[in-house]
């Protein structure tokens, strides 16, 4: 994927795609497809950084640990 700034190993797919744009909860238009669903990809695609929700990473659990820990 030539288009992909940050990492090669993002799954293609036209929630993201520069040619698509979500008009449902379920559909996708596709200017060079037409309609398509969430979770579908062709050959045109091309990602678009800005469409794509990065993950949310679970917060460490910080219970185990004291104010004492994290004073020199």
């Amino acid at each position: 994927m030539p288009n992909a700034p940050y990492r090669r190993d993002i799954e293609p797919l036209c929630d993201y795609c520069r040619h698509g744009t979500q008009i449902g909860n379920d559909e996708i238009a596709c200017l060079k497809r037409g309609f398509s669903r969430v979770g579908e990809h062709c050959a045109k695609f091309r990602y678009d950084a800005a469409k794509r929700v990065p993950e949310v990473r679970e917060k460490p659990d910080t219970s185990e640990f004291e104010q004492e820990d994290f004073e020199l």
